[in-house]
């Protein structure tokens, strides 16, 4: 009985070690309309997920980008530094890894796009849907 209930408090301390160690690495996934509503704390990495917005795709010096994702309720600009998956384009369905700024941007550490035609991540997916501006299949 002892030899139990020792294996039972050994593997609830490996289960909460476990889980402090992935608190850090564990980044949500959010849509433009939730970061303007719910505001985050800035310091937080996440996923923004939605569409490049038409007409906001700019360039700069060496390889900053400029652009905004929408769920198309929302709208939030995005500063990225390096270069872009080769389907990066405006309308494209994208995922950007990074945080906000204390001005509202979000500063971008990666950026994920669809691998072809047929694909949109799930979150950003399930985000149209619910915002009722889906007009896929």
């Amino acid at each position: 009985m002892l030899f139990i209930i020792s294996g039972v408090i050994s593997l609830g301390i490996a289960t909460i070690l476990v889980l402090f160690a992935f608190e850090d690495s564990i980044v949500f996934f959010r849509s433009p309309t939730e970061v303007s509503q719910e505001g985050f704390n800035s310091e937080k990495p996440f996923r923004l997920g939605g569409l490049v917005e038409e007409n906001s795709l700019s360039k700069s010096e060496g390889n900053l980008i400029h652009f905004n994702i929408t769920d198309l309720e929302s709208t939030i600009t995005v500063r990225y530094t390096g270069i872009v998956p080769t389907l990066f384009r405006e309308g494209q369905g994208i995922i950007a890894e990074g945080n906000l700024d204390n001005n509202g941007v979000f500063i971008a550490s990666n950026i994920l796009a669809k691998h072809d035609e047929n694909y949109m991540p799930k979150e950003v997916v399930d985000s149209l849907k619910a915002s009722g501006k889906w007009k896929g299949k």
